[in-house]
């Protein structure tokens, strides 16, 4: 069964930084479109970044721009989410997401159809 599992949450200070994971298995990551979600209590899940599969284009979320920096090592079938400059509003529950398409998809969670079990960010003093 292909599955998704990320990693690298943490509680972490303002100003701080984390570096995510996502890793496959039975999936070659390089194959799929990779996003970032995030949701938090009492809120909806939302759309942080997306990298395309092949030439690995990217977009980001206006909330996150100049922050966070999303990227993929294919030798390692492995994608990151590298945070910097965290806030206490960046605190959720993150997922990585996956689609094959030949459109990249946006930062529409219906648009992707294999998702891991998520990973807690907390940002607090």
């Amino acid at each position: 069964q292909s599955k998704l599992v990320e990693s690298g949450g943490g509680l972490v200070q303002p100003g701080g930084s984390l570096r995510l994971s996502c890793a496959a298995s039975r999936v070659t990551l390089d194959s799929y479109h990779i996003a970032w979600f995030r949701q938090a209590p009492g809120k909806e899940r939302e759309g942080v970044s997306r990298i395309s599969r092949g030439a690995g284009s990217t977009n980001y979320a206006d909330s996150v721009k100049g922050r966070f920096t999303i990227s993929r090592d294919n030798a390692k079938n492995t994608v990151y989410l590298q945070m910097n400059s965290l806030k206490s509003e960046d605190t959720a529950v993150y997922y990585c997401a996956a689609r094959s398409s030949w459109k990249p998809p946006g930062l529409d969670s219906n648009e992707y159809d294999l998702w891991g079990q998520g990973t807690q960010v907390t940002v607090s003093s």
